[in-house]
């Protein structure tokens, strides 16, 4: 390799470096003020290692003291949905919808817990709605996503699995398979 393209990879590989740092930072801060950014950058490190009966005590923990805070209760859903405790994920992501209803996740983390639960037709409205408000999210997770993820495959979308639970719902109820216990449990939640 020549010196002139070690350095032009060298330099490529800390552009990028960079940018995902700054992402990151990006991304953990830009929600909360600044005395609660590392409880609810705790939440979000303990939801990543699936240990989610401590990031809903943490999300919990903020709900507290910000009640109307969006971004923290869509945290505190999806910890309670990973946890079974259903009604509480139920009420927690309709106090976020009802404080910032644009955020698609929201709309389809509350259709997975709908499907999870066999209430197919409500999980059909509820991925609609996400797909109808942001079209991002129907692409699912980008490259990026997926190589921080070690994750090679794209995995289905919101709307692969509305477009699925679709042309099942208009089969004959003995002709119906609604869902597949192994591809449901790879399911993931989706951030924000």
């Amino acid at each position: 390799m020549g010196e002139g393209l070690y350095r032009f990879l060298k330099y490529v590989a800390l552009a990028l470096g960079g940018l995902c740092i700054a992402y990151l930072l990006y991304d953990s801060f830009g929600y909360l003020a600044d005395h609660d950014a590392r409880t609810y950058q705790a939440g979000e490190r303990l939801f990543q290692d699936g240990k989610y009966d401590l990031a809903a005590e943490r999300f919990d923990e903020l709900a507290v003291r910000q009640p109307d805070n969006a971004a923290v209760l869509r945290g505190l859903a999806r910890s309670l949905m990973q946890t079974g405790q259903d009604e509480a994920a139920f009420a927690a992501f309709d106090r976020a919808i009802a404080l910032d209803p644009t955020v698609a996740s929201v709309y389809a983390n509350r259709g997975i817990l709908h499907d999870r639960r066999g209430e197919y037709e409500a999980a059909v409205a509820d991925y609609r709605r996400a797909v109808e408000t942001d079209a991002e999210l129907v692409e699912g997770p980008g490259w990026l996503t997926r190589f921080l993820r070690n994750q090679p495959e794209a995995p289905p979308t919101v709307a692969d699995r509305l477009a699925y639970l679709q042309a099942e719902l208009a089969k004959p109820p003995g002709e119906r398979a609604l869902s597949d216990p192994a591809a449901d449990a790879a399911q993931r939640s989706f951030r924000r």
